[in-house]
């Protein structure tokens, strides 16, 4: 029609002429930005693009240092778009009403919603049920329209529950819920909450690898690379052949706190594939809408009992970034990225968002991300210092060699020698080179790495009743988190206890607790390890597992491993490893190193990171023979011989000193 031609052409030049005032705002100096592409303008007019991961990781979070010239070197004003879901209202029914059948529980529900109704979440104090749920509309409870069959519902001990359906958005006055009660007792409804319509947005595919997968008890650990950093995720989905399971997930993300990088949730969910009575149901993606500055994302699956999940794959979606600018003539225009020290850009443009949505433009790409020839030669990670203060290591005692592969940024895990003698909090490591130290980040993962203790029994004799056995560790004062031991024994209940013998300042022992558990086995029923919590940190690497047998049959203790969670430094290096980095530790007078590398600490964990090793450990002071913690064991009996020999050599160094007493008969 005409009418709605015309009205649409003038709302373009409208916009048109609003743009007008929008001239270029000048040159700028393009040897100052790392990264170019460029986009072929074919004419003029108003030009949309969507910008590809590549550009999103090489800018700022913010996208502060975007910039697009003009083929005359200008600088040309833009307006960024992320478009984003609408989510849906959520309020609570106006009322409901269920009656309990035969072998159903029917759920009636006004929904007093005048908008679209897109689904409902149930309310119910039940903890462990799994139902079949059919949702049907009317407008007048006569005649009624199925709009789900199948859908479970379901919460179960472990912690995980979906509790919600969803349907094709429509206006409904009543809603039907059906819930099958054929295979267990029904549970009680509550309440019920109505959802409002959610507004959808255009979504992309992600490309996601699986870096490393890591089994710790009743987790698995899966570290993603998405490929690039500062995307809007909007879902994450997992891919296995798994025909029967219920999990709950959380995604996370490394971020930069006051003690170092951390993994911070940023979405949680539950993920399933549930036989119903007459189909399979599956939810296998988890809601994230989330800006990830990372291009590493953390998936952690809870297992609880059940074996881990086989996970073939893992798939994710993100919202598109959209520039819009206006060309005032055809050309090569210059994108520009890659600038750590400039302002954001202000422009007046963003007065015109909201007309600038439905506004009609060309759909153009860039071409692929490129270095700025104009740039000086790229550093590493650009704006990060390469060395910091000088370094009197002669308090440190322990030092061992960091083994790079490539220059760049870094990523060093401690091993157990580090863990073991390092200072509580690791306030005294230091990466040094040249007598200098090197900043670094300090990353506590959730990753947890397995030891196993050598397991033996060590009865006591004396108390019949008494099973004991000791753990020998490979290093003293390891971080352990858990221990885990399996037993050939079928049937018993025992509460074990775990504890250490650690000397005090004079070199006696006293016992000190590490934790206690009950384990409990009965025939018929899958084995169950013990499982047991560390309550604090062992001091010794000798570790003793007991427990009361009272009137019953010892029980055995077949083998054991413990864990530890793993800590790794992150920094990076520019030169070659010629002279090497050392990694000092093993000095408890050392305060914690503070470092201004936290404030480009963005940058450094959107960098792709090589991974480095540590080498031999090599002593870095001699300490004296006295120097320790505590005296105990061959030191601690030498320490007394040399000292009773030290108190008769003065004894007799004094005896020869006093004068001889003269005999009674002899004259003075």
């Amino acid at each position: 029609m005409k009418p709605p031609r015309r009205l649409r052409f003038r709302k373009l030049s409208a916009l048109l002429a609003l743009l007008a005032f929008a001239a270029p705002v000048g040159a700028l100096a393009p040897g100052e930005w790392r990264h170019q592409q460029t986009v072929e303008v074919p004419a003029a007019g108003l030009v949309r693009m969507d910008l590809p991961p590549a550009t999103l990781s090489a800018a700022r979070p913010g996208l502060e240092d975007l910039r697009i010239l003009d083929a005359g070197g200008n600088e040309v004003p833009f307006l960024i778009e992320r478009p984003a879901p609408q989510p849906a209202t959520l309020r609570r029914a106006e009322s409901f009403f269920a009656s309990l059948e035969a072998s159903a529980t029917k759920v009636t529900v006004e929904t007093g919603m005048i908008e679209p109704v897109g689904g409902v979440t149930l309310e119910t104090p039940a903890n462990d049920f799994i139902k079949a749920v059919r949702v049907e509309g009317s407008q007048d409870g006569g005649r009624w329209q199925e709009l789900a069959a199948d859908r479970p519902v379901f919460r179960l001990p472990g912690g995980a529950a979906r509790l919600e359906v969803e349907f094709p958005p429509a206006r409904w006055k009543l809603l039907r819920l059906t819930l099958d009660d054929r295979r267990a007792e029904a549970v009680p409804i509550t309440g019920v909450q109505v959802h409002g319509e959610k507004i959808a947005s255009p979504t992309e595919p992600v490309a996601v690898t699986i870096k490393s997968r890591d089994e710790s008890p009743g987790i698995t650990r899966l570290a993603l690379d998405l490929g690039a950093a500062n995307l809007r995720l909007a879902t994450i989905e997992i891919e296995t052949a798994e025909p029967l399971f219920t999990r709950a997930v959380t995604v996370a993300v490394p971020e930069v706190t006051e003690e170092g990088i951390r993994e911070q949730p940023i979405a949680e969910g539950v993920v399933h594939r549930i036989a119903l009575e007459s189909a399979t149901a599956a939810q296998l993606s988890v809601e994230i809408e989330k800006q990830v500055g990372s291009r590493e994302l953390v998936l952690l699956v809870r297992n609880q009992d059940s074996p881990p999940l086989a996970i073939t794959s893992v798939r994710a979606t993100r919202r598109p970034t959209r520039m819009t600018f206006l060309a005032r003539a055809p050309g090569s225009f210059r994108i520009l990225t890659g600038n750590n020290q400039c302002p954001a850009p202000r422009y007046d443009v963003a007065a015109l968002s909201d007309r600038l949505k439905g506004a009609e433009a060309m759909r153009l790409a860039p071409s692929p991300l490129a270095d700025n020839p104009e740039f000086r030669a790229p550093e590493a990670l650009p704006g990060v210092a390469e060395s910091s203060a000088p370094l009197d290591v002669s308090d440190w005692k322990r030092r061992k060699p960091v083994q790079l592969t490539q220059p760049g940024a870094q990523q060093l895990e401690l091993d157990l020698e580090v863990l073991s003698r390092a200072s509580p909090g690791f306030a005294d490591l230091r990466l040094v080179r040249d007598a200098r130290q090197f900043p670094y980040l300090l990353e506590r993962t959730s990753i947890a790495r397995a030891i196993t203790p050598v397991l033996a029994p060590s009865h006591d004799p004396k108390k019949p009743r008494l099973s004991r056995w000791s753990l020998k560790l490979p290093q003293p004062a390891l971080p352990l988190t858990r221990l885990a031991c399996t037993s050939g024994t079928a049937l018993f209940e025992r509460e074990l206890r775990l504890w250490e013998e650690v000397p005090d300042e004079r070199g006696d022992k006293y016992p000190r607790e590490l934790g206690r558990a009950t384990w409990r086995r009965t025939p018929g029923r899958p084995a169950v390890d013990l499982v047991l919590e560390f309550a604090q940190k062992p001091a010794t690497d000798s570790l003793l597992l007991e427990t009361d047998n009272g009137d019953n049959p010892p029980i055995d203790v077949n083998s054991a491993r413990a864990w530890y969670p793993v800590t790794r430094l992150v920094f990076k290096t520019a030169a070659p490893a010629d002279p090497p980095f050392r990694l000092y530790y093993d000095n408890r007078q050392a305060n914690p190193g503070r470092y201004d590398l936290s404030l480009v600490a963005p940058q450094l964990l959107a960098a792709e990171k090589s991974i480095a090793t540590l080498g031999p450990e090599e002593g870095a002071k001699k300490s004296a023979w006295l120097e320790s913690e505590s005296l105990s064991g061959p030191r601690r009996i030498l320490f007394w011989a040399a000292l009773t020999a030290v108190v008769l050599g003065l004894l007799l160094v004094l005896a020869r000193l006093l004068p001889k007493a003269t005999p009674p008969d002899q004259p003075a």
